[in-house]
């Protein structure tokens, strides 16, 4: 069983909000949770929004790193995805991603997962670009 400690209480999210989404009852296993795979895609696209953002145009998923499911989600929680860049390379970004679900009914706030997430900058015909090419 999973529970809130005071470390958990004191924590605050990294980085900056990128995505906010309602967990749905089509997004749930036979469980009842929500999936892990839904949760996994509205982390990617949110650090595929910040890793666009710095390089001004298409980017692509790489890889995902450590990936650590906290807690689980729930219908009807609010799902709260914050990026933090983390290293900038020639041709990647390095973005660290939480989520933070906002339980529904409760309001009250947990981080759910984590991962680090890397990006490449690719040009119009799929090759990696630098990231400061326009």
């Amino acid at each position: 069983m999973m529970t809130e400690t005071v470390a958990d209480v004191a924590k605050a999210p990294r980085g900056e909000l990128t995505v906010r989404v309602k967990a749905m009852p089509a997004d749930t296993n036979a469980n009842g949770d929500i999936f892990g795979g839904w949760v996994l895609s509205q982390m990617d696209i949110a650090g595929a929004i910040t890793a666009s953002e710095i390089a001004r145009g298409r980017v692509v998923t790489l890889k995902v790193e450590s990936m650590i499911f906290h807690r689980p989600v729930k219908v009807g929680d609010t799902l709260c995805v914050y990026t933090e860049v983390e290293k900038i390379g020639r041709t990647s970004m390095t973005i660290h991603i939480e989520c933070w679900a906002r339980r529904f009914l409760t309001q009250t706030r947990e981080q759910v997962t984590e991962a680090t997430f890397v990006f490449v900058a690719i040009d119009e015909n799929g090759k990696s670009r630098a990231v400061t090419e326009a």
